[in-house]
């Protein structure tokens, strides 16, 4: 386990994917999803029903998951790098298309349990897309300058 993939390539995939989020946010859940999304108000958080949403309430508990689970997600890329191939940001590449894979094949089986649109799962996953390879690339890149592959 090396601590300096997990945290300085965890939080650079964090920050990454934050900043890739912003503008989706805006496009997606703001615009495309806001129809669904009003619809479907009691699956939201009492937060985000208000007029206007209040979205500051929540943002404490979604960073704190969020790098969470980019440290998690950095330590599990650590384990499998080796198994791919090429520089750096390929293999981070590599690794986000597989677990974004894994990602949306386990909201396909969410959208069988929960009761949202299947808008609301596939534009998601497109987020989800988006901001995970971007991600990716940079955790792969930040890995190999703080902890290279050793052969």
């Amino acid at each position: 386990m090396n601590w300096k993939l997990i945290l300085g390539g965890g939080l650079a995939y964090y920050i990454t994917a934050f900043i890739v989020s912003m503008p989706g946010g805006a496009f997606i859940h703001e615009g495309i999803l806001e129809p669904a999304y009003m619809a479907n108000t009691e699956f939201w958080r009492p937060e985000l029903t208000r007029d206007p949403p209040d979205m500051a309430a929540l943002m404490p508990m979604w960073i704190t998951v969020g790098v969470f689970t980019s440290f998690i997600f950095a330590a599990i890329y650590g384990v499998f790098r080796k198994a791919l191939s090429g520089p750096g940001w390929q293999r981070g590449l590599k690794f986000g298309v597989a677990f974004w894979l894994i990602h949306a094949s386990l909201m396909a089986a969410w959208s069988g349990v929960f009761n949202l649109p299947y808008e609301i799962w596939i534009w998601w996953a497109v987020d989800a897309l988006i901001y995970t390879l971007a991600g990716s690339i940079v955790l792969g890149l930040v890995a190999e300058k703080l902890a290279p592959v050793e052969q």
